[in-house]
């Protein structure tokens, strides 16, 4: 993003990529390597106000804490599950709050962030409790990468260790947040930032066709991730509102999958929560299969964390299985994701919601 000429508003610099930070620079009277070097101190060292940048000149500083300012989110919550997951809420510079959370699988060395792009969702899946709270607002660039930088840090504190994955499967719907989603991506992989590699990024999408058809052109290196969660334009109508219109259905879905695969190369991976009774027979996971067959993929298979107020109840075990073998007899790579910190009310949306509650 780039500053806007004659704009008298204060900047959040934060909002501001690196060729952004460049042109402020040259627009206070600053050669443009001092961008460079208010972009190290911004994500590389996390500096908290511009009078800690001390190798810029103290005109400057003084210039910039007069024209601009550094957008930070308090923390407001932090709960830790038995499992030790950690779940934070945080308010941000516009009194709203948003949920990260830290996934620690300790025994495969994995520790992920799950980050969110938005505050609330505009989404409306029945199943979800972000769903229930509506959309509020996007996410700045700089407020999707402070919360998988806060979580970095907790990961290294607590098990000596940082990230290795972060997904964006947190409240929102990324790919409505476009192009903050883009430029967080290019700072989490930015050397003078995060140095974190995409491979290791994957961005999780409701299903938008024209915009998973952008970001294949775009290709930021990041993986792609769909909530499928059932496998007919039906069931799936019924719990995706979203999928309900002829631009949105499985149909034009399926074909802009298509064409990131064909485009970027890289398989993409369903995410498939599994509800008892409504999408989990072994006639869902024969018809998933198909599916499975038209687009280079794997299926994420999800035990659901229930939401308190919403009518949906986890698969048993025995359904489990006997949906994934049939993926697997089928020649489907496929993956369980156990539910995580159900004490500390970890399905996405539920902290915030026992918060404004309390």
């Amino acid at each position: 993003m780039q500053p806007r000429e004659g704009d008298t508003a204060p900047i959040n610099v934060k909002t501001l990529d690196l060729g952004g930070l460049e042109m402020l620079a040259q627009s206070m009277g600053q050669p443009s390597y001092r961008g460079r070097q208010l972009f190290e101190w911004i994500y590389g060292k996390h500096a908290q106000s511009f009078k800690e940048m001390t190798n810029l000149p103290l005109a400057f500083r003084e210039a910039l804490a007069a024209r601009c300012f550094l957008e930070s989110a308090a923390l407001a919550a932090l709960k830790t599950s038995q499992d030790g997951t950690a779940k934070a809420l945080f308010t941000l510079r516009s009194g709203r709050q948003i949920e990260t959370v830290l996934i620690p699988e300790e025994s495969a060395e994995r520790f992920t962030a799950c980050v969110s792009s938005q505050v609330g969702c505009a989404m409306g899946c029945t199943f979800c409790a972000t769903g229930l709270m509506g959309f509020s607002q996007n996410l700045t660039p700089g407020e999707i990468y402070d919360q998988a930088r806060f979580m970095d840090a907790l990961a290294r504190k607590r098990f000596g260790r940082g990230l290795t994955n972060i997904v964006y499967m947190g409240m929102g719907e990324p790919l409505l947040n476009y192009a903050s989603v883009l430029q967080s991506l290019a700072l989490f992989s930015d050397p003078h930032a995060m140095d974190f590699a995409a491979r290791r990024i994957t961005v999780s999408t409701v299903g938008l066709a024209r915009r998973i058809r952008a970001f294949a052109d775009d290709d930021p290196g990041a993986n792609l991730a769909v909530s499928l969660h059932a496998p007919t334009a039906e069931k799936r109508s019924q719990i995706l509102p979203v999928s309900r219109g002829h631009a949105t259905g499985l149909g034009p879905l399926l074909e802009s999958l298509q064409y990131y695969t064909r485009r970027t190369r890289r398989r993409v991976t369903f995410e498939y929560c599994l509800f008892l009774g409504f999408n989990d027979t072994t006639g869902d996971a024969r018809t998933l299969v198909d599916i499975c067959r038209r687009v280079h993929s794997k299926v994420n298979l999800i035990m659901y964390n229930p939401v308190p107020g919403l009518d949906f109840a986890r698969t048993t075990e025995a359904r489990l299985n006997a949906f994934a073998r049939t993926l697997a007899d089928a020649g489907v790579t496929v993956t369980v994701r156990r539910s995580r910190g159900q004490d500390i009310d970890a399905a996405c949306g539920q902290l915030f919601a026992a918060q404004q509650q309390a």
